[in-house]
Parts: C-alpha cells; structure tokens; sequence
C-alpha cells in the first residue's frame, strides 16, 4: 500500500498573491478603455462592437485593441458567452535616480528600493524623460506599466516639491 501514496504525492510551485498574469472575463463584460489579452498580447481596447444573433446563435463581440507595449493594433471576433483573458495590468509611480550609458532607467520607488531594469523607451516619452531629467533638471517621476512579466516606462512628469 505504501507503494501507492508515492503517485498521490504533488509538488505545488509557490507563487505570489494575485500572481496569476491573466484572469477570465466574460467577453459581454469587456468594455472600452479595459483590457483584454489577444493573441498572447496585452492590449487596451479602443473600439468594440457587438452583432446581432445570427442563425447559429451567438452575438458576437468585435474587438479592436491597441497592444500596450508596442501600440500594435490587433482585433478579435469572439461569441459574448465566450470567456476571454484580462491581464492583470499594474501602474507604479518611480522616481528617476539616473539614465544609464546603456538606456535602462535606474528608478526607486516609494519605499526605496531601486529598480534597474526598465529600458529608456523610444520616440515621445523617453524624449519627455530625456528633457524633464536631463535638459530642465528637473526631479522627474516615471510611469511605468506592468503585465504579464513585461513592463514599460509609458510616462513622466515632473516630481511634485
């Protein structure tokens, strides 16, 4: 008998609270301005739009979402029954310490601990970051936006004195 509780035995991986990346929604439950994950991406959803039911029943819910990382537009038709993932998307205020030789950020956070793996992002805002910091001088806070194991400064603005 013993020989048996041996296939029985788990071995559970720990994870954080909440550590799940994406939770299920109810495609019906969706709305603009939320989030959605399509095609393994977390995206924002900028437009949608529901049909009618057809003669195989189902409405079905047209999604057209902007990916929040890369600003990719990707789209998705999915019955509004259907369940759909949400990624669990975070939003943290940092203060930026320093830009480093290598465009990564070194940012700290309110209980200050330093984080130093956020890249300088391109275009816009890491042109705002490189005025607010470096042309003004200014004490520059970024935002920076978290999901599913990738993260990216999407904003900065000047540190309240």
């Amino acid at each position: 008998m013993a020989d048996n509780d041996a296939q029985h035995e788990h071995t559970f991986e720990s994870a954080d609270a909440g550590a799940s990346a994406t939770y299920p929604m109810q495609c019906s439950a969706l709305r603009k301005n939320g989030f959605v994950v399509i095609k393994g991406r977390p995206c924002k959803i900028v437009d949608m739009s529901t049909s009618k039911t057809g003669k195989h029943g189902h409405a079905k819910v047209h999604l057209v979402a902007l990916d929040i990382f890369t600003g990719k537009k990707l789209e998705d038709l999915s019955p509004s029954t259907h369940n759909m993932d949400v990624p669990n998307v975070t939003r943290r205020e940092y203060q930026l310490l320093d830009i480093t030789d290598d465009n990564f950020l070194s940012l700290m956070s309110d209980d200050g601990s330093t984080k130093d793996d956020v890249k300088m992002p391109e275009g816009e805002v890491g042109e705002k970051i490189e005025k607010l910091f470096r042309g003004d001088e200014k004490d520059t806070n970024v935002i920076v936006l978290t999901a599913m194991g990738e993260e990216a400064a999407i904003d900065a603005k000047e540190a309240p004195k």
